[in-house]
Order: C-alpha cells, then structure tokens, then sequence
C-alpha cells in the first residue's frame, strides 16, 4: 500500500491543506487523530462507530455540514481496495495476495460533504464500491492486520491535514482505535430489524430478503475483527432505533455540544 504520507489525498509534503482532505503531511498525528502545529489549532475528531444499517455515514455527513466540519467515510477505504484487489483478480480471503494488491494502492477520499468522491489512482470509485460484489469483499481486506494499521495511520493524516476546524469520522473502530483519546466518541446503532430496512430502501437493486441476509453476514464476519456493537468505556450511545433521520442527526449534534462545553470547562480549570 502507498504510504499514508503520499496518498490518500496523493499530498506532497510541502504542499498546503485543501478542503477535500490532500495535504500537508509534515506534522504527527497522535492517537485522537489531532495534531499540533505551532499556532494553527488542532482539528476537532468526533468519532462515530456504528454497524451497517445504522445510519452512521449519512447522518455524520449531515452533522459535519452543520458543524461546519469535514467529513471522513473510513469504510470507503476498504472498499475501494476491495475494489482495487477485485480489479487485479486478487482472492480477497488471502491474506497475503490482499498485501500484495495493497502496494500499489493509490488512494483519495474528499473530506467535503458537500462534494464526496473517492478515487483510486484517476478512477472515480464512488459509485463502484458500493456494487454488492465489493460489499461481499470487504471483510476479507479489513482483516488484515498490517491492512488496518496502515489504512488507520491515512485516516490520521488526513484529519490532521484537514485544514477544518474538526472533521466527523465514522466507521467500525474509530472509537477505540483510530481515535480512542477523540474528544466526541459516539456509538450510533439500532435494532437489526431496522437496520435491515433502512438499507434495503438504499438498496434498490436487490429484494428485502438478500439485503437483511448481506447485512448479517457482514456484521458476523467484521465482528471477528472488532467490536462495533458495544461502546467502549467513554463511548456515548445514540440509538436511532426509534429517531427519523433529523432527530438522530440532533442526537448526535447533542452529544457532539456537550462533550466540548465538558472539554472547554475541564480546560478552563486548569
């Protein structure tokens, strides 16, 4: 896989931070995914976990337009080297030719959510990573260990890179591995039952039935690889079983406001 410090974005590292998230890389990102840079302010994580079905990747899209923040869809990484493995004819279940495909893995998102692409190389993947042959590959490419370690040091760099005053970010580990010291940890979840029908009416290629049964089968097989249905210590949980969209996208922007006024106060008493 390219290095983190030349993709995702495909930055120099004396270039300047855009808005779609290609950027500077002379800093270090820590753990929470912030950086420090001299005077310029450290961007604002807030990390959402969540399972599919859940609503995470559109209402963390939406929250990230109110806030005015940037916005990063960490599944589409994995996707698009699925794709990418799919492309070069790799067995997505072997581990050793998912890290050979992954070398020459040159990979952009946008941080805009207001202008979300994903590219691979020059092709635009947007659309194409969400076909259910890429859904069905996904797992086998986030399994693999070195995978997610360099994959999750790219999401780092391009929140530090971000140029914005915070960037939402949602996926599987955010929480607890991409950015387990962010100052907003959410877990957005819902019943299956739910899940299976929100993603179903996004779906409308495939019947109910194949939907429900893709979707739990790819809560089974990620479960194996971490555990995106329990918060973790710290991680609030926003249950949208029973919340239309507006009022899960209020949930999240609650949680959101009170986690800074509790970080600006523990500041300020310092």
């Amino acid at each position: 896989m390219t290095d983190p410090s030349t993709s995702s974005g495909t930055a120099d590292r004396s270039e300047t931070a855009d808005r779609s998230g290609t950027a500077d890389r002379s800093e270090t990102a820590d753990r929470s995914g912030t950086v420090s840079s001299g005077a310029t302010a450290a961007p604002v994580v807030v990390a959402i976990d969540g399972p599919a079905g859940s609503g995470k990747s559109s209402v963390a899209k939406q929250a990230a337009r109110e806030l005015g923040y940037g916005y990063l869809d960490t599944g589409a990484a994995y996707r698009a080297l699925a794709w990418h493995a799919l492309a070069h004819g790799a067995d997505t279940s072997d581990a050793t030719a998912v890290l050979d495909v992954s070398g020459d893995f040159d990979y952009a998102i946008s941080l805009d959510p207001d202008d979300y692409w994903v590219r691979v190389g020059t092709t635009d993947v947007t659309a194409a990573i969400r076909e259910p042959r890429v859904t069905d590959a996904v797992s086998g490419v986030a399994r693999v260990p070195p995978v997610r370690q360099s994959i999750n040091a790219l999401f780092r760099s391009l929140v530090a890179a971000s140029a914005r005053p915070g960037v939402i970010v949602e996926g599987r580990d955010i929480t607890t591995v991409v950015a387990p010291d962010a100052p907003v940890r959410i877990l957005l979840t819902a019943s299956p039952d739910v899940r299976a029908a929100r993603r179903s009416a996004e779906i409308t290629t495939q019947d109910a039935a194949s939907v429900a049964d893709a979707l739990h089968r790819r809560d089974a097989s990620d479960s194996q690889v971490v555990d995106f249905l329990t918060a973790a210590p710290g991680v609030t949980v926003v249950d949208s079983t029973e919340l239309d969209f507006g009022q899960t996208v209020a949930a999240v922007l609650g949680v959101v406001g009170e986690a800074l006024r509790q970080t600006q106060t523990q500041g300020d008493a310092r």
